[in-house]
Formats: structure tokens, sequence, C-alpha cells
């Protein structure tokens, strides 16, 4: 036993050596002018995975998840990238929610395939490697997901299973009411939006489900990580789902979840808004950067909005439409009153951001009266200079002066322009102070 820990310890120290190598030998290629760097850069990496790849493949998947767990986000990915997909499966089944979350909210651009399909083994949600389209009429999957599949994919798939599936770039152009339907043959048909926000960008993908002999069939154009995240849970935890019925609806209950996350990203950009926005002091270039970010979050939470609600419809579909269990029934009505209470923050966050724009704007207009009041003020000390300058310059002005040399006439005029200038400065600041109470 003392031995097995040690071995354990031994393996985690050498991975957390190999890591902290890696970015420390990185750093240094990375800031070092030589030729040839982008060569002696990808050499050091190669050589660095190489080490961590052969440490990895005779460690058990119970060791690599528990080692995981105690890494940041961004070795976990590295060490992630490492693995064999073989093995993933298996760690994944050890792997705490804390490392699950990670690995489902990254962005993975590189999936291999198009098609994935899942069955149910020992109460988990086990994904079926499909190399043939034999692979997929040899087994019995609960779940198929396609992601951007082209047309050959869904005519394959479709043929295997007797279904016609939408084509995904036009799932769009559905009108509301063809939204959710019932085909003849048992077909049970949703059009829902899933919300993606990532960095300042954040929209609504459309995603078609077909529920159909106990299978469920999901098709979109791109990855979601409300899907991610859902197949590493079920893949992880025993009972998670048991049929088509509730995988559909716990991406329901996920996609509810995900948008609650996501109103509390606008939560916390709204209140660092309002902090500055009640400042005492606010440029013109603050308040337009201001409004700008007010922007973006009145479009989200409207996308979030709009989220919920068609969730909300899809499940109330479901539920009129008799198609679930009693457990499941009950499962629905707590979507729908997470739903529910997900309304609440946007109204709330549509009132504060309808504040802050609105001081916002108060803002750029006391900037513009200030700049306004200065001109008025420069205009009425210039108003009484003008028309003394404009006597200065006739003719009479001349004759007045006659026998005195010119500069010292027109010397003693500007010394008298700028003490009545000074005089009109003066009683314009007397009468506002006296308006203010000073």
């Amino acid at each position: 036993m003392k031995k097995d820990a040690a071995a354990k310890q031994y393996n985690q120290q050498s991975i957390l050596e190999i890591l902290e190598k890696h970015k420390l030998i990185a750093d240094l290629v990375h800031k070092q002018d030589m030729p040839h760097h982008d060569l002696v850069e990808t050499l050091v990496y190669k050589e660095n995975m190489a080490q961590l790849r052969q440490i990895l493949q005779h460690l058990p998947a119970e060791e690599i998840a528990l080692i995981l767990e105690e890494l940041p986000p961004e070795d976990q990915l590295l060490i992630w990238e490492q693995l064999d997909d073989d093995r993933k499966q298996s760690i994944l089944r050890n792997a705490p929610f804390s490392v699950l979350e990670i690995l489902g909210k990254q962005e993975y651009k590189a999936e291999k395939s198009r098609v994935k399909a899942f069955d149910l083994q020992e109460g988990r949600l086990h994904e079926i490697s499909i190399n043939t389209p034999h692979d997929l009429i040899e087994v019995k999957p609960i779940w198929i997901d396609l992601v951007a599949p082209t047309f050959e994919d869904r005519i394959w798939v479709g043929e295997i299973f007797g279904i016609e599936f939408p084509d995904p770039d036009k799932l769009s152009d559905l009108e509301s009411s063809a939204r959710f339907y019932v085909e003849e043959n048992g077909e049970i048909h949703l059009h829902s939006d899933f919300l993606l926000d990532k960095g300042d960008v954040s929209r609504n993908v459309v995603v078609a489900f077909i529920l159909y002999q106990d299978i469920l069939f999901s098709i979109r154009k791109e990855e979601l990580p409300v899907f991610r995240l859902q197949r590493l849970r079920a893949l992880s935890q025993p009972n998670y789902v048991s049929d088509a019925r509730e995988m559909l609806l716990d991406l329901y209950a996920a996609n509810a979840e995900y948008s609650a996350d996501a109103l509390e990203d606008v939560y916390l950009t709204l209140e660092v808004v309002g902090n500055h926005v009640l400042s005492k002091q606010m440029s013109d270039l603050e308040a337009a950067k201001i409004l700008n970010d007010i922007a973006n979050e009145e479009d989200l939470n409207g996308r979030i909005r709009r989220n919920v609600m068609d969730t909300r419809r899809a499940v109330s579909f479901l539920m009129r439409s008799k198609f679930l269990a009693k457990d499941q029934q009950e499962y629905s009505q707590q979507i729908l009153r997470d739903i529910e209470s997900l309304d609440g923050h946007t109204a709330f966050l549509f009132d504060k951001i309808n504040f802050l724009m609105d001081a916002s704007v108060g803002f750029i207009n006391i900037n513009q009266n200030k700049v306004v009041k200065r001109l008025t003020t420069v205009s009425v000390i210039f108003l009484p200079l003008n028309v003394l300058a404009g006597i200065g310059g006739m003719s009479e002005y001349s004759m007045m002066t006659q026998g005195i040399p010119w500069p010292i006439s027109y010397g003693i005029f500007t010394i008298g322009l700028g003490i009545v200038g000074w005089l009109t400065f003066v009683i314009l600041q007397f009468l506002e102070n006296r308006k203010h109470g000073k």
C-alpha cells in the first residue's frame, strides 16, 4: 500500500515537473530572438509532450482523474490533449464534476466526427464508435447527435432509421408555429434556441430535435457548451439518464442553467458599469464606452430572455402532448419553475440597464451643457468688447484722439477693453454665486 502511494506521488510529481519545465522553456524560447524560432519552439513542445504521454500511458484512469482535479484549467486541457480517445471515456467515468465542467465548456474546434451516437451501458451514457454505417445498425442508441452534418451524413443516417433530417442551415427559417409538431408516423419534432455566449459575442443557435422510436436525434450547425457538458455528465455519472426523453429534458434543464450562468455574468458586468456611472466625474469618452458595454449587456439579456421563453414553450409542449412518464412530468415542472425564476431576473436587468443608460446619457448632456455654458460666458464677456472695438475702429475715434500719438491712444484703449472684459467676468461670477446661494 505504501509502495502504491509512493508511486502515485512520484508519477504526479513527474507530471508537475514536466508541465513546469514546459512553461519555463516555452517562455524562454518565445522571448529569445533566434533564427528558426518557430521550429525550435515546436521541437521543444513535441519533446515535452512526448515525455508527458509516456508517463500517462502507464497510469490508470482513476489516477489520471485525480491528477486532473489538482491542476489548473490550462494544464487540465494540455494533459487532455495528450490522451488517446479510447482512454478519455474511462477517465471521464472517474473525473469529478469540477474537471467535467472545465472539459465541457471549452471549445472543441477539431471534432473528429460530425455524427455521434450514444447508448446506455450499466446505467451510463456510452459513446458508440462509428466508422461505417453498419456500426449504427448493430446497436440500439438512445441519442444521435449531428453537428454541422453534410447532406450525405443526413441521408445515410436517415435511411438507417427511416426519417428525414432537416438542413441545419435552414432551421431558423421556420415560422414560430411550426417549431413543435408531431408527424403521422409518431416523430416528435422540436426546434429550440440554445444560447451560445463566448467572449464579446453572444447568439442563439437553433437546434432541431426529433424523438422517434425511443431515440433522440439532435441537429445543429455548431458545437454548444450545453451539449458538451451534458455528454460528460452522463458519461461519468451512473443512472444520470434512463431514456431518450430524459436526455432531452436534461438538455433543456442544462440550457436553463447555462442561461442562469450568463445572467450572473450580466449582473457582474452591470455592477462594474454602475460603480463607474455613479462616480462623480465621467468624460464623454468614458460615457461612450459605458454606453457600448450597456448595449452589449442589453443584447445578451434579450437573448437570454428569448432563450428561456423558447425552452419554456418546448417543455410545455412535451407536457401537453403526454409523451412523458410521471417522474418526467415532475421533472418538467421543476424546469418550468427554474425558468420562471429567471424571468424576474431578466425583467430586473432590463430596468437596471435602462437606468444606467439614462444616467450615462445624462452625464453626456451635463458635459455638453458645461461646454455650452463656457461658450456663452465667453460670448457675453466679448460682447461689450466687440462694441467698443467697433467704436475704436471708426474715423471719429481718430478725430477724438488727434494730437495724441497713436501708440498711446490705442494702448489706453486696449487697457480699457481689458478692464471692461474683467468687470464683465466679475459681474457674471457674482451673479452665478448669488444664484447658488454662495
